[in-house]
C-alpha cells in the first residue's frame, strides 16, 4: 500500500550552529561592502581584518558570491529541513553606532544574499551584537530579514514581539517553533532588553528556576498541537568547558516544561553535549562563520574547527533519534572539509567535555562526521 504524499513525515532533520557573524571582514568581501570605518581599539578599518587572513592562508577574492562564506556546508545544510543560526550582526546602512562598545558588527543591507542563498529558515537574534548600531539598525535588521522571507526571533520593536517565537513550517501539518533569548553572561548590555515600547531583545533576567518556569508557560501557551518548541539561548562567556550548573538546572526545567531542544551558543569553540529526557541540550555550538582567522591567541581550542549540528526529531514526540555533526575549517574567509585528524581531534574533545553528562562522539571508520551516541 502507498503512502499518502501528504501524510505526515516520522521525523524531520534541524541543522544548526552557533555564531554567523557576516559583519565586519566578511562584509568587506561581499558584493556591497558598508563603510569599513571602525571604532575598535587597535583595529579601526574592517579591511584590515581580511588582510590578517590573507596573511594566515592566502589571498582572498573580493565581490564574491554570496554562497562562498558558506563553503562546504551549503551543500550539506540543503538536505535539512529547516536551518537555524544565530545571526550575531545588525544588517543595517545606519551609522549611529552604539555608544561605549568596544565592538560593533555590521552587514550592509544588500548583503543579505549570503543568507537567504544559504536557505537559512530563522536566525535567532538574541545575542550582544544585533544592537551595535542602535534601535535603527535593529529595526533595518528585522526589515531586511522580514523582505528576504528569513524568519527572526529573540528580538523585537516590543518586548511581545522579541518573545515571539519563528514558525518554521517543515512539511505536512507539522511546525518548528524557535524561541529565542539571551543572558547577560553573554555580553549583553542589560539596557537592551525590549520593553512594552522599546525595541530590543529578549534579555533573561537570570537562570533561575522560576524564569524558567514563566519561559516554558510562554512556550506552552504559543505551541499548537504537532509544533517542536526550540530554545535558543545566547549565554556564558568565549572560552573554557566548563558548564556551569545553573545552565544544565535552566536547560533541564526548560525540557520539563515541555522544549524539545536547547540551542546554546556564545563560546568561540563547542561544549558540551547533552541528551535529558530524550531531548538534545547542545551548551554551546561554537563559532560558524566570522574574520577571526588571522586573529592569535587559544590555539588549544581549535577555533578554526566549525561544526555544523544535523539534529534527527522524531514527530510529533520530539524525541532525538540521532546528531551528526560534521566539522568544518574555517580558511580563507570560507568553510571546508575537515581533514581525518581534525575530525578524529574534535571527535575525542567533545567526548571527553560530554562524558559527565553520559555522552559519546565517535567518529565513522573514513568518515568525515562524528555521531552522538548516549
Amino acid at each position: 500500500m502507498m503512502m499518502s504524499t501528504s501524510a505526515r513525515p516520522a521525523s524531520l532533520t534541524l541543522f544548526l550552529c552557533g555564531d554567523v557573524m557576516t559583519g565586519r571582514g566578511i562584509d568587506q568581501i561581499l558584493a556591497r561592502p558598508s563603510c569599513p570605518e571602525l571604532r575598535e581599539s587597535f583595529i579601526h578599518d574592517a579591511r584590515d581584518y581580511v588582510a590578517l587572513a590573507e596573511e594566515r592562508n592566502g589571498r582572498i577574492r573580493r565581490a564574491v558570491d554570496p554562497l562562498y562564506v558558506w563553503g562546504a556546508a551549503a551543500e550539506q545544510m540543503a538536505r535539512a529541513d529547516a536551518r537555524l543560526v544565530n545571526l550575531e550582526t545588525s544588517i543595517t546602512a545606519a551609522d549611529a553606532f552604539w555608544p561605549d562598545k568596544g565592538i560593533h558588527y555590521r552587514m550592509h543591507p544588500e548583503n543579505a544574499a549570503c543568507l537567504r542563498s544559504a536557505r537559512v529558515d530563522a536566525c535567532a537574534l538574541a545575542n550582544n551584537h544585533v544592537l551595535d548600531f542602535g534601535r535603527e539598525g535593529l529595526a533595518e535588521t528585522l526589515e531586511v530579514l522580514k523582505a528576504a522571507g528569513i524568519r527572526a526571533c529573540g528580538a523585537g520593536r516590543t518586548a511581545e514581539e522579541a518573545r515571539a517565537p519563528a514558525r518554521v513550517p517543515v512539511g505536512g501539518a507539522a511546525a518548528l517553533l524557535v524561541f529565542a533569548m539571551g543572558a547577560e553572561s553573554s555580553g549583553i548590555p542589560p539596557e537592551w532588553a525590549a520593553g512594552a515600547d522599546r525595541p530590543g531583545v529578549e534579555l533573561l533576567p537570570d537562570l533561575s528556576e522560576a524564569t524558567a518556569e514563566r519561559v516554558a508557560e510562554r512556550i506552552r501557551a504559543q505551541r499548537r498541537p504537532g509544533e517542536l518548541a526550540v530554545a535558543s539561548i545566547h549565554w556564558g562567556g568565549n572560552w573554557g568547558y566548563a558548564v556551569p550548573g545553573e545552565q544544565s538546572s535552566f536547560a533541564h526545567r526548560l525540557i520539563d516544561g515541555g522544549v524539545d531542544l536547547v540551542h546554546g551558543h556564545s563560546s568561540h569553540h563547542p561544549r558540551a553535549i547533552e541528551v535529558y529526557r530524550g531531548r538534545l541540550v547542545l551548551y554551546g555550538c561554537g563559532d560558524f562563520i566570522d574574520d577571526y582567522e588571522g586573529i592569535g591567541g587559544y590555539e588549544e581550542f581549535r577555533p578554526e574547527l566549525r561544526p555544523m549540528y544535523f539534529a534527527t526529531l522524531a514527530l510529533p514526540s520530539g524525541a532525538l533519534q540521532e546528531l551528526r555533526i560534521v566539522p568544518l575549517w574555517a580558511e580563507r574567509l570560507t568553510l571546508r572539509e575537515a581533514r581525518p585528524e581534525e575530525v578524529r581531534w574534535l571527535g575525542s574533545t567533545l567526548s571527553k567535555v560530554s562524558h559527565c553528562f553520559g555522552t559519546r562522539v565517535e567518529a565513522s571508520a573514513g568518515s568525515r562526521e562524528l555521531r552522538a551516541a548516549w
